[in-house]
């Protein structure tokens, strides 16, 4: 008798804590300790090589699903309590910021990550934190466009650029991030102009990716235009081959002064199985060890200093505006609209 009691009472005591808010798991599943589901918006091998040394080192297999941001957003979403993904990678602050406007990311406490990433590119309330930064610069093409003209991005809205300024559309939340910090340092008059000035100095049609934008300027067809720096660094180390290594080589990267800070970012998803191991895992991606390799796997950069890639050392230092990467998603609505209404098509 004194057994069987002993077995009710262990038997009934997961309710008991759940109703306590004591255990965060959900109840009736197995556990998962060994396992973290991952939703990626980053296609790299390299990023499969870092998650298998990460289950070297604890001995915690990921299990990978990747696909394109938006896609993964709305795929978790439409799962809800089902999904199987612990943790979720987004590219771009605004797509961070989203997800978790979604209620799509649960809040976490961690000393680790509140001491390698940067206050201004993790999440205030602790749902999302940065992984790796990329940079929104100006590529010029010396033969048609003089380098020394342009030192900030308001520069591209100067006249004088009619005609050989190309851009990618404005459904690139790349440079609806870019309209996002330039509303927030110079208020919506002043970016409403900038905007204007631009899109009448571009004559040909709106790009959809960075690469073709980038051959266009190569080539000629365009004198100067805006890109994220990873894409000038894929092509330069010869990653799409020789003739965009060619094309690439005879162009000029520029960081405006400041320049515009993006990130790469996760956070444990808010019906993660495993919620410990998911923490676990982005810890280990934004350390200064697993972040480095992280960052050289697409050619960005780390959280922190300029990491050890050649090709991005050879574009020399930086700085940046100062706008957190929480502040760029919050403007993105507004930047959408401005985009619409001043002609960025």
């Amino acid at each position: 008798m004194a057994f069987r009691r002993l077995f009710q009472a262990l038997n009934l005591l997961p309710r008991t804590l759940g109703a306590l808010g004591l255990l965060t798991l959900p109840l009736g599943l197995p556990s998962l300790a060994n396992e973290v589901g991952v939703y990626s918006g980053r296609h790299y091998n390299s990023d499969q090589q870092l998650y298998k040394q990460f289950t070297a080192k604890t001995g915690i297999k990921v299990k990978l699903l990747e696909a394109k941001d938006d896609a993964l957003i709305e795929r978790l979403r439409s799962e809800g309590e089902k999904s199987p993904a612990d943790v979720l990678v987004l590219v771009d602050a605004a797509r961070l910021d989203r997800a978790a406007d979604l209620g799509l990311f649960q809040r976490t406490r961690s000393f680790q990550l509140l001491r390698d990433v940067p206050l201004d590119l993790r999440d205030p309330k602790g749902r999302w934190y940065g992984l790796t930064r990329r940079l929104r610069v100006v590529v010029v093409n010396p033969k048609l466009v003089n380098p020394a003209k342009i030192t900030t991005y308001a520069d591209l809205a100067n006249p004088q650029l009619k005609g050989k300024l190309c851009l990618r559309d404005r459904k690139s939340v790349y440079n609806q991030s870019l309209v996002a910090d330039q509303l927030i340092l110079r208020g919506s008059a002043l970016t409403t102009k900038w905007v204007q000035g631009m899109t009448a100095n571009v004559t040909q049609p709106y790009f959809t990716s960075d690469t073709p934008l980038i051959r266009a300027i190569g080539k000629g067809q365009c004198g100067v235009g805006l890109v994220n720096t990873y894409y000038v660094a894929r092509m330069l180390n010869g990653e799409s081959g020789a003739a965009d290594r060619a094309l690439a080589s005879q162009l000029k990267v520029i960081f405006p002064k400041p320049a515009q800070v993006n990130i790469t970012g996760a956070g444990v998803t808010r019906y993660a199985k495993n919620p410990e191991a998911a923490l676990k895992l982005i810890e280990f991606l934004a350390s200064p060890t697993g972040g480095r390799g992280y960052a050289e796997a697409n050619n960005e950069y780390p959280l922190k200093g300029y990491g050890d890639n050649a090709t991005l050392k050879r574009f020399g230092p930086f700085k940046g505006d100062g706008v957190s990467a929480q502040q760029l998603g919050a403007k993105n609505s507004a930047a959408i609209k401005l985009m619409d209404v001043s002609g960025w098509k």
